[in-house]
């Protein structure tokens, strides 16, 4: 049984530390680590229990079993999924069990020897903090040899979060750090790819994405590539065209922004805000636009296959369905910063400025472009009610211009 590593990843499978971190770029194998650590951390103690945590099950579904089904297939290991129960059996070497960290408040009523964690920066800091805290607290079962239990991480660096804070600013024995650039794995990954990145991410974002560095990420204005005057659109809706409308779904506060398309490139031409419910915002495109003859493809928060409107028996999306709208929608939501991301690009990349918004029809997306801060936990400010517009924009520009890809590389990781 062999598998071929880089030397950031050998570094990290191998580490005898109680507290490993690989903090890599993207492509940089750090899933391929992980997994190979847990397995061997499996192996090693065949009557003990090992945890692999992810933010969410959907990335458990779609990261975590195909990735350990890939690892297991090369190393030639007995493998039986439970999806059920999130569990992985090895057969004579016992089980792996998948747990995730979306609500921390529920890592309990069970003990394991090693843990494995999956993009913990990716989580708020005072949910990854949580998380840490629980995950650490059910490292207890004892190992025959008397080994240390150990939880390695495997994260992207999102700025000076809760890895950058534990594991550099306040470090103790047991931690260390091993950084991965995307270069170090860059024979296992597709032709163009960190071309690719490089052309669409500014200087800053690459230092941490290529480079694997903990740099500020949340510093000055959210949207700094969008400037009034030359992101200014003078188009409106012309008769009976498409229109390709993005809604965030909320209870009073509901929004959606208009866009048409010009050629390729999408330009915001009206918008709807402060809309008390699903029903009211139906009712209100029906008559603005879908009486007039247009056809309406809408771009709407992914939560709302599930979320009913007050008052409502069936989900939103039925709403939207039975009215005659199309629906455009990923399984889940896109992380925060891959829909940020997309929008600055479209704001402004390579000396172009695809994305435009009229300020005429739309002076509530052009306040909160301008005006849109991050707090002080490195997120978007959801005090200020900016962001309700700016999410409803930003599903139909991550949905049709989405920047790199990070899912691309997982199935390309091989070793």
């Amino acid at each position: 049984m062999q598998i071929r590593l880089s030397s950031p990843q050998f570094e990290f499978v191998t580490a005898t530390e109680q507290f490993p971190a690989f903090c890599g770029g993207f492509g940089a194998g750090k899933t391929y680590a992980g997994v190979c650590r847990a397995i061997a951390r499996k192996l090693q103690h065949p009557r003990q229990s090992v945890a692999y945590y992810l933010p969410t099950y959907d990335m458990v579904r779609t990261i975590g079993f195909p990735r350990f089904a890939e690892v297991m297939e090369e190393m030639g290991l007995p493998r039986r999924f439970n999806k059920t129960d999130a569990t992985i059996d090895f057969g004579e070497w016992g089980q792996l069990m998948f747990r995730t960290m979306d609500t921390p408040e529920r890592i309990i009523g069970y003990e394991v020897a090693d843990s494995l964690v999956d993009e913990l920066d990716t989580l708020p800091t005072i949910k990854a903090r949580e998380a840490w805290n629980k995950i650490i607290s059910r490292n207890r079962q004892k190992k025959p040899d008397g080994s240390l239990n150990t939880v390695g991480i495997v994260t992207t660096p999102e700025g000076f979060r809760f890895v950058y804070d534990r594991w550099v600013k306040n470090t103790a024995p047991g931690y260390r750090l091993i950084k991965a650039p995307t270069e170090t794995n860059a024979k296992h990954l597709p032709d163009g790819y960190v071309d690719s990145l490089r052309a669409s991410y500014p200087s800053q974002l690459l230092a941490a994405y290529l480079d694997g560095e903990f740099v500020n990420l949340t510093a000055g204005s959210v949207y700094p590539e969008f400037d009034r005057a030359l992101n200014a659109s003078a188009e409106t809706v012309r008769d009976k065209e498409t229109l390709h409308v993005g809604m965030d779904f909320n209870v009073s506060h509901g929004a959606a922004v208009v866009h048409v398309l010009r050629g390729d490139d999408p330009h915001a031409v009206a918008e709807l805000t402060e809309v008390f419910d699903t029903p009211a915002m139906v009712r209100l495109l029906t008559d603005r636009f879908k009486s007039r003859g247009h056809s309406l493809i809408i771009y709407p928060d992914a939560s709302g296959k599930h979320r009913k409107s007050q008052n409502a028996s069936e989900s939103d999306f039925a709403l939207l369905r039975q009215a005659g709208f199309t629906i455009c929608v990923n399984p889940g939501n896109p992380a925060v910063k891959d829909r940020v991301l997309s929008v600055n690009a479209m704001l402004h990349k390579d000396g172009r400025r695809r994305y435009r918004v009229n300020p005429e029809t739309c002076p509530h997306l052009v306040e909160a472009l301008e005006k849109q801060a991050y707090d002080k936990f490195g997120e978007p400010d959801k005090t200020s009610g900016m962001d309700h517009v700016l999410d409803a924009a930003g599903y139909v520009i991550v949905y049709r211009y989405p920047i790199a890809r990070r899912t691309a590389i997982v199935t390309q990781l091989r070793m």
